[in-house]
């Protein structure tokens, strides 16, 4: 699912129009950008939370020439699914 279809899904679920569905999709998008880049956790309960994360500095190798190189420390997004959405993907089974 693209962001097209996913208006067209929540404005088809709300009977609000695709207008409107896209720009709380976008106000939603950019709450949880927001706050995450802030350093905060997004926790939606029973679907997952949204968090920040350091990758730390490390030697990689260039596969071309077989070369060392430094790869730079980074923050990375972390997502972590919740019990709901974990159940609903496994079918309900546990």
């Amino acid at each position: 699912m693209n962001k097209q279809e996913l208006i067209d899904a929540v404005a088809s679920a709300t009977g609000s129009s695709k207008a409107i569905a896209g720009e709380s999709i976008d106000a939603f998008i950019g709450a949880i950008t927001e706050a995450v880049v802030k350093g905060e956790t997004v926790q939606l309960i029973g679907f997952g939370s949204f968090s920040q994360g350091e990758r730390a500095a490390r030697t990689g190798r260039n596969p071309a020439t077989g070369e060392e190189i430094s790869i730079a420390a980074a923050k990375t997004v972390k997502f972590t699914a919740g019990k709901g959405f974990k159940d609903a993907v496994n079918g309900g089974a546990r």
